[in-house]
């Protein structure tokens, strides 16, 4: 049998510039994009805010169609989820209900439901929880969608 020698394998790593050039480079590229990812949650909270009202109001047109009239102010965003009592009554109710449960708006407010003429208005306060507003404390209102 014959023995095979085996050669040496030369080991190649990287140098201490080469990794302090990496270095470097990544903080380079943290220092400019996380202060965009940061600035992000911001609009993602509105979006989802946005998100909920369309989810809302799709809910409200088929509690409409299923009876007639939207629930009163009174009655509230709860018609969706537990059949409501008062005027006007809910003939057609589904018993399943139109959404699981309520969402509250990304800061944890609940969403605003009023009904006046036939007509609905769905919003809410923003970040700052009042009236009014601009950029991210604005309302959010269903109509501007």
């Amino acid at each position: 049998m014959r023995k095979q020698y085996l050669r040496p394998i030369n080991i190649l790593g990287f140098t201490l510039i080469e990794i302090l050039v990496v270095i470097v480079i990544l903080g380079i590229l943290g220092a400019v994009v996380v202060p965009q990812l940061l600035s992000r949650p911001d609009t993602a909270r509105v979006q989802a805010a946005q998100t909920d009202l369309r989810t809302l109001s799709a809910a409200l047109d088929v509690y409409r169609l299923d009876n007639f009239n939207y629930p009163s102010s009174e009655q509230g965003l709860e018609a969706l989820v537990q059949k409501p009592a008062g005027f006007p009554e809910p003939k057609n109710w589904n018993p399943d209900g139109y959404i699981k449960k309520l969402p509250t708006d990304p800061w944890g407010s609940p969403y605003i439901y009023e009904r006046f003429d036939g007509q609905i208005s769905l919003y809410s306060l923003g970040a700052d929880g009042a009236e009014g507003g601009e950029g991210i404390a604005a309302d959010i209102k269903l109509r501007d969608l």
